[in-house]
């Protein structure tokens, strides 16, 4: 087992990386940028490292600085948690070549599964269904010859995307110049490579993912899937249920059999994730997250395993701590991310410092966040300030206990997404189960005075 973990990352998945590796009896050394100082995840490590000035490209994007503080803590291992640096396949070689494990699958792979469009390739290959879709486009007349082809709409995507960034819809010729070289743009700021491929866009679908776990021993489980719908017009995540509601048998069995072969086509180790659209009970593969995912709370409540250590676990050398016969879930989780931004107004981010923060508690609620009063919520990261999970016997206790939960969070000085994750959770769509991506653009909720009722 490693006697020193260095933890690439910020904010609550450095605490929940950190806890993790305590309970193993790792050492740990955190890294933070100078806006991120007084961040709890610096205070939790035994070490911390200044690692540059709060933008991302100079701190947590900073390599060389990472690295540096790396080999002069001795540490023997890195772990990214997600974002930043998590699926960036030099990191893990240069990793690698200065002696430090990677918790993470192998450079191949990433380099593999994170360009979205050799993963599509290579799944294919695999007799995996796919989105139809193109190869890497060289140029707008590139993209209006695929979209001819596919039939519009389309979505112009980031080969080398995550997180909803550099998507763009496109439903008629004449948009497509404009949303190329925007998502073009967004996808060379946020991954420092700009280039877009193309899908047909697949009107109102389920998203829905499937954990994987895999070992150097060949050892590959799926830990169930997780529903994804409820997603933000940029794309992003903003509520996660497992397991998926209103799905078919045959369809579910389909996911869980594709994501084990995915895998194994790849000879996968470590966490992953398979993200699938549904269109009735058609699964199309739409790509590979070969990191932790933000919502993997979903799911180790749901099954009572700890995805992270595991994670630790198998980049130190051991076989995976179970097989699938142990991986039974039990009743519903659901979770709700609480964002520094305004609902109101497009999910702006928000920056400031929090002043009054009280988090929720009791049984079947868990709470992964790194907030406090006095927190300066900087500009430059990720709005994420918590995560909220509520576990029940039925898909209605756990919304139940949701709504119970949010209505005990206070989180003052920033607008949070605290109150459209309670409009969701008591709207009666929602509350029957089985939505598609379009919910969250459409939904309107409710007064504040009618939420208090």
């Amino acid at each position: 087992m490693f006697k020193k973990l260095l933890i690439a990352n910020r904010g609550e998945i450095a605490m929940r990386v950190n806890r993790a590796a305590h309970e193993l009896g790792i050492s740990t050394v955190a890294i933070f940028s100078e806006a991120d100082r007084a961040s709890l995840h610096v205070r939790n490590a035994d070490e911390a490292f200044c690692v540059g000035p709060g933008p991302v490209a100079r701190s947590y994007l900073n390599i060389p600085n990472i690295i540096s503080a790396a080999l002069i803590s001795g540490a023997d291992a890195i772990h990214p948690g997600y974002g930043f640096l998590a699926e960036n396949a030099r990191f893990a070689e240069i990793c690698a070549d200065h002696g430090l494990a990677f918790v993470g699958p192998s450079p191949e792979t990433i380099a593999k599964m994170g360009d979205k469009a050799t993963a599509k390739a290579i799944m294919s290959e695999a007799r995996v269904p796919t989105t139809p879709g193109t190869d890497i486009l060289n140029s707008v007349m590139d993209a209006l010859a695929g979209a001819k082809r596919l039939g519009y709409p389309v979505m112009l995507k980031a080969t080398a995307g995550g997180g909803g960034k550099g998507m763009r819809a496109v439903r008629t010729p004449d948009e497509l110049e404009h949303a190329f070289a925007t998502a073009q743009a967004e996808a060379e700021a946020n991954f420092k490579d700009g280039r877009l491929y193309m899908e047909k866009l697949i009107e109102k679908p389920r998203h829905v993912e499937v954990q994987i776990m895999g070992d150097a021993y060949g050892n590959v489980v799926h830990v169930g899937e997780r529903d994804c719908s409820v997603q933000k017009p940029s794309h992003q995540k903003l509520v996660e249920e497992a397991p998926a509601p209103h799905l078919p048998d045959r369809v579910r069995r389909k996911l869980h059999d594709t994501a084990i072969a995915a895998a194994r086509a790849v000879k996968y180790k470590s966490a992953g994730t398979l993200e699938f659209l549904l269109a009735g009970d058609d699964v199309y593969f739409m790509e590979m997250n070969t990191r932790i995912q933000v919502e993997h709370p979903v799911t180790e409540v749901l099954y009572g395993v700890d995805l992270v250590r595991e994670q630790i676990r198998v980049a130190a050398g051991e076989k995976l701590s179970f097989d699938q016969k142990r991986l039974v879930p039990s009743g519903h989780a659901i979770e709700c991310r609480i964002n520094a931004e305004d609902s109101a107004n497009n999910y702006a981010p928000a920056a400031g410092t929090l002043v009054d923060v009280a988090m929720p508690g009791g049984y079947g609620v868990r709470v992964d966040s790194h907030a406090y009063a006095g927190l300066a919520v900087p500009p430059f990261y990720d709005s994420l300030l918590a995560k909220i999970v509520t576990h029940g016997a039925t898909r209605i206790e756990a919304i139940d206990r949701m709504i119970a939960a949010l209505g005990d969070t206070r989180i003052a000085g920033v607008n949070t997404t605290i109150d459209i994750c309670s409009a969701i959770m008591r709207d009666g769509r929602f509350r029957e189960g089985g939505i598609a991506i379009d919910y969250l653009p459409a939904f309107v909720p409710p007064s504040a005075a009618a939420l208090a009722t």
